[in-house]
């Protein structure tokens, strides 16, 4: 089975990769893909977890801006060497962002102490609904996220602007096939609409398979890819478990018993970049 997407403690998952690797082997996972948000930073430890007994695909989740909202896209395959730099300015904009969000919750009488995650990680918004749970402000991340980080709420903060044109180029600039992640989670336009901007600037995949998407938007998407000549590919998007979240952040993994056969053409559009 097939993991295309996860995430560890080097952004907002609550798995050391060395963890998440000994989880997807007892649900059955044949390869796992590690896509922290905006780091590679996970992918050592993972492959040295791993072994011979789980092929891991190194990847990365790219935080871009699309009509003034967060449309991330994943690579995978990409040469480190190249992303190190580029990517380490990224972590410093997602701290920002976060230091950001930590003075929005201290003006509205909320103060919390900004977790530090050290080198190559950055806190997110899971970090700061944990710290507001141990603050005993609200009973659990998902109170702090429906009060306070989601999206339009007082605290919340949009991402350093860095354009889906810039993110495609970079990751492709690495060698990296860069894939749409949960299309129908975007909330800055239609997705075929969206679809035909990001095929401009050079996309080759979408992430039809993921928990958020219904049994008709899987076909449309697949429609899509067959129309328009692009890669399937699909994860839980697990990030572990954080307390009194139930969507997204507490998906399981193997959850959607994909295929290893989605992993081949992703190896083979790498080889061609």
């Amino acid at each position: 089975m097939l993991e295309l997407h996860c995430h560890t403690t080097y952004s907002d998952g609550t798995l050391t990769p060395g963890e998440l690797v000994e989880a997807a082997i007892a649900t059955g996972v044949k390869a796992l893909a590690i896509t922290d948000h905006d780091t590679l930073s996970g992918w050592n430890e993972a492959f040295a977890a791993a072994g011979q007994r789980l092929e891991i695909v190194p990847g990365v989740e790219l935080s871009t801006v699309h009509n003034g909202r967060s449309l991330h896209i994943l690579g995978f395959y990409p040469d480190a060497a190249k992303l190190s730099d580029p990517l380490a300015l990224r972590l410093e904009g997602r701290k920002r962002r976060a230091e950001k969000m930590v003075a929005n919750l201290a003006e509205m009488g909320y103060p919390i102490e900004l977790p530090d995650l050290g080198e190559g990680m950055a806190p997110g918004r899971p970090h700061l609904a944990t710290a507001l749970v141990k603050a005993g402000y609200v009973h659990s991340a998902r109170e702090a996220f429906d009060r306070f980080l989601g999206d339009d709420q007082p605290a919340y903060v949009h991402y350093e602007k860095f354009s889906i044109v810039e993110g495609i180029e970079l990751l492709r600039s690495a060698g990296a096939v860069p894939v749409w992640a949960h299309p129908y989670l975007f909330r800055g336009g239609e997705v075929e609409e969206v679809l035909q901007e990001l095929l401009a600037a050079g996309l080759v995949g979408v992430e039809v398979y993921h928990p958020s998407h219904t049994p008709t938007q899987t076909q449309n998407l697949e429609k899509f890819c067959a129309q328009f000549g692009l890669l399937m590919t699909g994860g839980s998007d697990y990030h572990g478990r954080l307390p009194g979240m139930k969507d997204k952040h507490s998906s399981t993994l193997n959850l959607l018993n994909l295929p290893m056969s989605l992993l081949e053409p992703v190896k083979q559009a790498a080889k061609k970049l």
